[in-house]
């Protein structure tokens, strides 16, 4: 295999998040980044690669980006696909499935473009390899392809399972935030070591267990695997190097502490189990309160995700709750709020307008950041 020096990387996220994303990636030593509404693409190496996996809090995945042409016919796709160098990281045994999608193009049948891809990239290797048949029965690489107004941008996704997924969210409750974007809120509020959180309405702990990566320096991804990892391309000791300096740098000696209340005895035993799965049972108090005795920490942040009108309850009941929430909730410059809700009306029921606000997506519900910090 091609040894590569440089490679370009992709990472897709939230819309919302691409500061923060940005952010991370440059922090990790990315360079040259490209950033466009819900993906932000760069230059690295393989140490690049594995770092990119285990650290990016709010990328959703991490793919190399092999190559981007224009095509508006299936032989210009073939062709176009045919010329990118697939050698340098799929092997002769290697399984390679395609899949993507096409948006406002020519080529708009997306298993015909498949098919048409999985070809060129069989004659590519063909050719370099000099045998006619594929038994795909080696690691994993999963080539994705985007076609937008008739350009089409190929990848190799190299997370495997998405980032959001930890290894300490094995269940969840009715209405959870996902990891990526709670820790995205997180980074805006700007957690740090000897920050105190709390949670009136935990749920699974996901706002708490991010607040608490933040807080001690924890990789996000360094309680699981990721698809590179069995690629014969990639040095193995380009990942342990990477783990290793991961776990060296966890701040095991930071103040940060986390309080979580829910009325679930359920979300409050899910809490309990989540945060020990994630290495931060010790730093994270969980017991069952209703919001109505919640009071606000000094020197603290609250996360609130409250349930959604559409989903949980009835919208008048979220209404409802949104107000005792303005109740119990006294924010200002020591006891900042960030709060997500999908209602527009929402400062109206809280009764305080938010110092600033950010548009978000919780899976497919368009919501708003409230942040209150003055």
């Amino acid at each position: 295999m091609v040894k590569m020096d440089k490679i370009r990387l992709s990472c897709p996220c939230l819309f919302g998040l691409e500061s923060v994303l940005s952010f991370e990636v440059k922090k990790i030593g990315g360079e040259n980044l490209n950033v466009t509404d819900g993906k932000i693409s760069f230059d690295g190496d393989f140490t690049t690669l594995a770092k990119a996996n285990l650290w990016l809090s709010t990328a959703e995945r991490v793919l190399i980006e092999l190559g981007s042409f224009d095509a508006k016919s299936f032989e210009e796709l073939f062709q176009g696909v045919k010329r990118l160098p697939f050698e340098n990281y799929i092997g002769k045994s290697d399984a390679f499935p395609v899949k993507g999608y096409s948006l406002n193009s020519d080529l708009h049948s997306v298993p015909d473009c498949q098919s048409i891809i999985k070809k060129a990239i069989v004659e590519r290797l063909k050719s370099v390899y000099g045998i006619s048949w594929f038994d795909e029965n080696g690691p994993v690489h999963q080539v994705q392809f985007s076609i937008n107004k008739n350009i089409v941008t190929v990848f190799l996704d190299t997370s495997g399972a998405g980032l959001h997924k930890r290894g300490y969210r094995r269940n969840s409750n009715d209405a959870p935030i996902k990891e990526t974007l709670a820790a995205g809120i997180v980074d805006l509020a700007r957690v740090r070591p000897d920050s105190i959180v709390a949670d009136p309405m935990c749920g699974s702990g996901t706002f708490l267990i991010e607040s608490a990566y933040k807080a001690l320096n924890i990789a996000p991804g360094l309680r699981r695997n990721f698809a590179a990892q069995g690629w014969s391309q990639i040095p193995e000791k380009v990942w342990a190097d990477a783990r290793a300096e991961a776990l060296d740098s966890i701040d095991r000696k930071g103040k940060f502490k986390a309080f979580g209340f829910d009325i679930d005895d359920f979300a409050v035993s899910l809490t309990q189990s989540n945060s020990k799965k994630a290495g931060v049972g010790s730093k994270i108090s969980v017991k069952r309160s209703d919001i109505s005795e919640f009071k606000q920490l000094d020197n603290s942040i609250t996360f609130c995700n409250p349930p959604y009108g559409e989903r949980m309850l009835e919208i008048k009941d979220a209404e409802r709750l949104y107000n005792m929430l303005g109740k119990r909730l006294n924010p200002g410059k020591e006891r900042s709020c960030y709060i997500i809700a999908p209602h527009e009306e929402f400062e109206k029921f809280f009764g305080r307008k938010a110092d600033k606000r950010r548009k978000l997506y919780n899976g497919m519900i368009k919501c708003q950041l409230y942040m209150y910090f003055k």
